[in-house]
């Protein structure tokens, strides 16, 4: 498909106030991608090695850390070298890759989030039928779901906005969205299709949202009825519950401020602000799992308890 646009590189205006304190930030910024790469690598390998551990719940889990490490590397590794380079730019084939990976990492982590809600619903609210209706096939199919409805809606959403005649090459952030590419569109280009896919995209989601909270009403009507699924619930779903009110609010924070924020904010903060789904849940997620679920808490101390001896 030939492109429309003239326009072969992207200036990354927003990283310029950061870059009289690089080094600064460009070792802060190292330490915390290892130690994001560290803590979700160190989870999924537990899953993956312990067999006590291969049950739903946590290959869900499992696929919720891969999620993190994938948006993460959208992100950092070109951030560390922007910091090191006089003029940050990122090609435009390259702009729309890193779009396509900041939306879908996101949408991933909503998706897996439902999934994960289902499978709680099944097993607090139907345990008789859990083992039957979340087969390993049933498993595989919702990891598959969680992954390719993301993938395949902005698949359709980057080709139309490659298809767009861009009027203009900065953009004022440290990262490339979809949405800023399109402000960047010339006016009466075709933007339409880009609109009613948006549109698609923010239902099919909110769908999503609306899932999660019929499961939460079903899981804590049970709840109320037994102390065992109590336990349960306060053991499996709180962790969940603190992925997904993260999530959310960083999420919807980052999207209000987006459309509707002042630009008249310090450009740090506004950094920040457009960063904060990139910096909290893949540091929340496997610190929160790892601590509050049992098998997951004993199989790492028993690690370190035998590191130790």
């Amino acid at each position: 498909m030939e492109n429309a646009s003239d326009v072969r590189f992207f200036t990354l205006s927003g990283i310029n106030e950061t870059m009289n304190y690089k080094i600064a930030i460009f070792s802060v910024t190292l330490l915390y991608y290892c130690l994001i790469l560290f803590l979700n690598v160190s989870l999924v390998l537990i899953i993956i090695l312990d067999e006590n551990l291969h049950e739903p719940m946590y290959i869900l889990l499992g696929s919720f850390c891969i999620n993190g490490l994938y948006g993460t590397t959208g992100f950092y590794p070109k951030f560390l070298l922007d910091l090191l380079s006089y003029s940050p730019q990122i090609s435009y084939e390259g702009c729309l890759l890193q779009a396509f990976i900041m939306y879908s990492f996101a949408c991933c982590d909503l998706s897996i989030l439902a999934v994960m809600a289902y499978d709680r619903y099944l097993a607090i609210c139907r345990p008789l039928h859990y083992h039957s209706f979340m087969t390993k096939r049933r498993l595989s199919q919702l990891v598959c779901f969680s992954w390719l409805t993301p993938f395949c809606i902005f698949s359709v959403s980057i080709i139309l906005t490659s298809r767009l005649k861009l009027c203009g090459s900065n953009i004022q952030k440290i990262f490339c969205v979809n949405w800023v590419i399109y402000k960047l569109a010339c006016l009466d280009n075709g933007t339409l299709s880009n609109t009613i896919i948006s549109y698609v995209t923010i239902i099919i989601y909110v769908s999503h949202g609306f899932f999660i909270v019929w499961t939460y009403m079903h899981l804590i009507k049970t709840c109320t009825k037994s102390k065992d699924d109590r336990v349960k619930f306060m053991q499996t779903c709180v962790p969940h519950l603190v992925s997904l009110i993260t999530f959310l609010v960083v999420i919807l924070f980052d999207l209000m401020y987006m459309r509707f924020g002042s630009t008249n904010f310090p450009e740090s903060l506004q950094n920040f602000i457009a960063i904060e789904f990139l910096l909290i849940p893949p540091v929340i997620n496997p610190l929160i799992y790892g601590f509050k679920l049992t098998k997951v808490r004993n199989r790492i101390l028993s690690l370190v308890y035998f590191k130790r001896k």
